[in-house]
């Protein structure tokens, strides 16, 4: 198949040839062990340090010794674990919604929940900068795709107003954005869907844990939870497990209606082998962390805020970042992986990151910082994005 040698080819000429070459023989932590070399790790998702916390281990070794380790089969062939319907309660009740249901993968999710909500007849409005699940999800479900640019509520209201007349109407956002770190306009959101009477769908992977007094997300840190009063209420919460949370899999939360209707309709939760209870029981552990977590929170918000002023400081260009996820905008490809080299090979491991995944003329790294790093950990990565940025003439 020579076509595949051409396309390779031409990704490595433009600087975008993707590879699995950095082999991970650590636990996720704030300092990781790649190639038999010890780096800072500046890009995992795992912003509050739980993923290593010997609290979730030993939930998860526990659950191991009562109910092994696979779950042997769909929920609904094999019957549900007690620890899905505790998992699926508790997180009902954190996020202030009648029901909830959980998924493998925030990918998953977003297929079985965008699929299932919307069909031929009806139309999806979706910022660019949504993940590329929320994407997949609306060409999977055959709806109408309208895309609007990156929080133009303007642009949005006029789509809306344009193509109000489709069956169903769903507008889906991230509420905080995976590669540029900023917040959806979500009170203008919401008075758009009442407005029109659209439903609202919010990815909160990158909120859940980190937004809010007791992490619930950009609902409650934006101060508008009271919308979810309404029992038929049109906002939908999905988030994950697998970032702040520490473990693995994703959850949908809404109205008792909405969450019976997946159960029914969504075809990754139907047809998916279930998360194995070791993971329930570690998600569970990590759900009571959280509430509890506020001086986590604010250390990650402490770190975030000193890491930040010192890049921006030095003239790095950080994008629109309102949270953990930091783009240091670089713009060009092949610069940008060799900056991602440069700090690798001085002891700071921070991935590039390049279009598809960003708009062309948008290559960065994607900085994310975790509650756990200590301020001598910043310090010793400040000075190594300093040098290698001066050598490299970005600052």
């Amino acid at each position: 198949m020579e076509f595949l040698i051409r396309e390779l080819k031409e990704l490595e000429k433009n600087g975008l040839f993707r590879q699995l070459n950095r082999i991970v023989d650590s636990s996720s932590d704030t300092w990781i062990t790649i190639e038999d070399r010890r780096v800072l790790n500046l890009c995992s998702n795992n912003y509050l340090g739980l993923a290593n916390d010997i609290r979730l281990k030993d939930a998860a070794i526990e659950a191991i010794k009562k109910y092994g380790v696979g779950s042997g089969a769909s929920r609904l062939v094999s019957g549900d674990n007690l620890l899905h319907h505790k998992l699926e309660e508790n997180l009902a009740k954190f996020k202030n919604t009648e029901k909830c249901i959980v998924f493998n993968s925030g990918y998953a999710a977003n297929l079985g929940l965008i699929s299932s909500l919307v069909s031929r007849q009806d139309i999806v409005f979706c910022d660019k900068l949504n993940h590329a699940s929320i994407i997949d999800g609306a060409i999977l479900s055959r709806a109408e795709l309208r895309r609007y640019p990156h929080n133009d509520i303007t642009t949005l209201n006029r789509l809306i107003k344009k193509f109000q007349d489709y069956k169903k109407k769903l507008i889906v956002t991230d509420s905080v954005f995976s590669m540029d770190g900023d917040i959806a306009p979500l009170e203008e959101l919401i008075e758009l869907a009442q407005k029109y009477n659209c439903m609202l769908m919010l990815d909160e992977a990158h909120a859940t844990g980190v937004l809010g007094s007791k992490g619930r997300g950009a609902l409650e840190f934006l101060g508008l939870e009271k919308r979810l009063e309404n029992k038929n209420n049109f906002i939908i919460q999905m988030g994950t497990l697998s970032k702040a949370f520490g473990s693995f899999g994703a959850y949908v939360c809404g109205s008792k209606d909405l969450i019976d209707y997946l159960i029914n309709h969504s075809r990754p939760f139907i047809y998916s082998t279930s998360l194995p209870p070791a993971i329930s029981a570690a998600s569970i552990k990590a759900l009571e962390i959280v509430e509890n977590g506020s001086a986590l929170r604010q250390q990650l918000m402490d770190n975030v805020s000193f890491f930040k002023k010192r890049l921006l400081s030095l003239g790095f260009n950080l994008g629109c970042s309102q949270t953990q996820i930091i783009p240091l905008i670089t713009k060009d490809p092949i610069l940008t992986m060799e900056f991602s080299k440069r700090l690798f090979e001085d002891g700071i491991f921070v991935q590039g990151i390049r279009p598809p995944t960003v708009p062309v003329g948008q290559a960065r790294l994607r900085i994310t910082i975790m509650a756990t790093h200590r301020q001598q950990d910043l310090e010793f990565a400040l000075q190594r994005f300093e040098k290698i940025g001066r050598e490299l003439c970005l600052i």
